[in-house]
Formats: structure tokens, C-alpha cells, sequence
């Protein structure tokens, strides 16, 4: 037995390493200690707050890993020393790590209370699910500005939208999970929407990068919950696609930090986290910060965030998780699956 735990403890760290990572890049000067920071942020939107970072510690140097929401957790939890950063949208499971005693206390950094938990977890921007829509699959029509409006423009002309229907698979993405529950929570006409959408052939996938990428080429007219930070960023897209955000409800995560229990850097790292807020509320330099910044309780539109409190940790309870996934697989596959783990 005792050879098993040290062959895991062996094991564990090779495995973070050899992790097939979506993306990988190394910033600084290669001589200096380099901090690690695991995320589900595209670099092309962390490459400018990193080089911010740097610029005020030329001291140190920062491997950035991109990685999917579900599989970010899972990995962290696996080898939390392997990493010093902890990056995701997926506010669910942040502050499941942080509750589950994975995050570092910093006390010195100073928050609004609605925006951190315990002084561990840190959200640094605001952003909405929205809706995407290619222009010209709309041509013609009036384009949906609700939930509602959107599941009567798919069931008024089934043909052109079969197969041309884009949403999370919430099996793969962590954030499509809490997006979809949230939805759930808030109203019916998720499962409406979702028994359309499923009854079109819905085409599901791992991230919002790649449904916007399926828009721009026409392979998708519409998308539902997708971030509209990354469709708004796309400077290639804009001709081409037109981002919604929904008048019925809000769905509006923030992405969080944390740095590791485990971190041999905690000094720079949680240097680190005291950036993000920092620059956050500098958010109108996008040059430096090119992501939504933090709002306040509510915007000018009246739109509310999802609140960083234990209730949202409620469909990660693993009986409830697979009840909803069971509920959800019906309403978009609408064929016989084998059960959610």
C-alpha cells in the first residue's frame, strides 16, 4: 500500500506536465523563477495583463496554461503544487476549490465584499451569456431579443436553422454547466429553448472561442450562451455577427482568482492577484486590461450578477448534478445516452 501512495505522489505531478494543454506560453526572461498559472482564459486576452504584471517585476516570469473549465478543475485538484495561479470562469467551481480549503487567504488586498470570498477567491470582470447570431442566416426576419423571441424564430422556420443551432455541451464546459443551472434557476424557458434547440440537432461545444469561429464561416447562424467578451474582441467577426444581450433575464458570470494553497511563490503570486484588481478598475485602458471590468450591483441596464455566495455551489452536489444533466441530455440529444457521471 505504502508503495501505491508514493507511486501516486510520483505520478501526479508528471501527469500535470504532460497535460495536453489548449494553449501554452512562457512570459519573462527564462533565468528568473517562473510562477505557473493554470486558466480558461484565452491568452490573447491575459498576454497584455501578464506583460502589465512583468513590466513592474522583471524578477519574475509566468508560464500561462489554458485549459477547458471542467477540465481545470479537475487537473488542479489532482496536483495543486504544480500550480501557483488559479484562473476560470466557471465561479461554481472556484468557489467550491476555494470552499474545499484549495485557495490562499490574503488579507491585505481590499475587495468589495460582493466580489471575494473570504479574502481566498477574487473576481476581476463581469460578464454576460448572450445570444450570437450570424446576420445574414437572419436576413429578412426580426432578429430575437429574448429567450422567447428566440425559440419562436427557430420554430417558425425549422429548415433554416436544422443543424445551424450552437450551445455548450455542459458534460465537457464547467461554464456551460453554471450558465445552464442558472438559467434553470431563473426561469422555464431554458428547458423550452433547450427542447427546441435539441429538437433542430444542436450542435454542442467545449467553448465560446469555437461557436464564434462556426458563426463567422456560417457553419452556425445562431449561438445561445455565449460569451459575449470573446464575440465582442473578434475584430474579424464584427461585420458579421451581432452579439444580444438577452431583456428577459440576466445570465452574468465573473471570472475569478485564486492563488494555490500549495504555491511555492505566495508572495508573487498573490502580487499577482492584487494586479487583477487593480487593473480591473483601470478597465478602461484596453490596451492593459482587455476584459469587461468588475460592475457594481447592478449596471445601467439592470442587469445583476450571479452573487459569489454557497448557493451557487447547490447543482455541484453530485445527485443534483445528475439529475439536471439526465434532464438535460433528454431536452438537447432527445435520444437514449448512457448516464452522466
Amino acid at each position: 500500500m505504502r508503495y501505491l501512495v508514493l507511486l501516486a505522489l510520483w505520478v501526479l505531478p508528471m501527469l500535470a506536465h504532460a497535460q495536453d494543454w489548449e494553449d501554452q506560453r512562457m512570459f519573462g526572461v527564462d533565468s528568473s523563477p517562473t510562477m505557473r498559472i493554470i486558466s480558461s482564459t484565452d491568452t490573447s486576452f491575459f498576454a497584455p495583463i501578464i506583460e502589465s504584471f512583468l513590466a513592474e517585476r522583471p524578477d519574475v516570469s509566468i508560464e500561462y496554461l489554458v485549459t477547458g473549465t471542467a477540465d481545470l478543475d479537475q487537473i488542479f485538484r489532482a496536483s495543486p503544487a504544480e500550480f501557483d495561479v488559479v484562473i476560470s470562469s466557471a465561479m461554481d467551481l472556484q468557489l467550491k476549490l476555494a470552499n474545499d480549503g484549495f485557495a490562499q487567504r490574503i488579507d491585505d488586498i481590499t475587495h468589495p465584499a460582493w466580489a471575494q470570498w473570504r479574502q481566498s477567491l477574487f473576481a476581476f470582470t463581469t460578464e454576460p451569456a448572450t445570444i450570437v447570431i450570424n446576420k445574414a442566416a437572419f436576413a429578412g426576419q426580426d432578429v430575437p431579443r429574448t429567450r422567447l423571441e428566440l425559440i419562436q424564430a427557430l420554430r417558425a422556420d425549422p429548415d433554416r436553422f436544422r443543424g445551424r443551432v450552437g450551445t455548450y455541451d455542459v458534460r465537457q464546459s464547467g461554464l456551460g454547466y453554471l450558465f445552464a443551472t442558472q438559467d434553470a434557476r431563473a426561469s422555464e424557458s431554458f428547458w423550452r429553448l433547450t427542447e427546441v434547440m435539441g429538437s433542430l440537432d444542436a450542435r454542442l461545444y467545449c467553448c465560446s472561442g469555437e461557436m464564434i469561429d462556426d458563426l463567422a464561416d456560417g457553419t452556425i447562424a445562431v449561438a445561445y450562451n455565449v460569451l459575449g467578451s470573446y464575440a465582442q474582441a473578434r475584430q474579424d467577426t464584427r461585420d458579421k455577427l451581432e452579439v444580444i444581450l438577452p431583456s428577459d433575464f440576466p445570465t452574468t458570470m465573473m471570472r475569478t482568482a485564486f492563488v494555490s494553497r500549495d504555491t511555492l511563490q505566495p508572495q508573487t503570486a498573490a502580487d499577482f492577484i492584487r494586479h487583477l484588481t487593480i487593473a480591473q478598475s483601470q478597465g478602461a485602458d484596453l490596451a492593459s486590461f482587455p476584459l469587461p471590468p468588475l460592475i457594481t450591483e447592478l449596471d445601467a441596464a439592470g442587469r445583476s450578477r450571479i452573487a459569489l455566495e454557497p448557493a451557487l455551489m447547490t447543482y455541484l452536489d453530485r445527485l443534483k448534478r445528475r439529475t439536471f444533466m439526465r434532464e438535460w441530455e433528454s431536452a438537447i440529444i432527445q435520444s437514449p445516452s448512457a448516464p452522466s457521471q
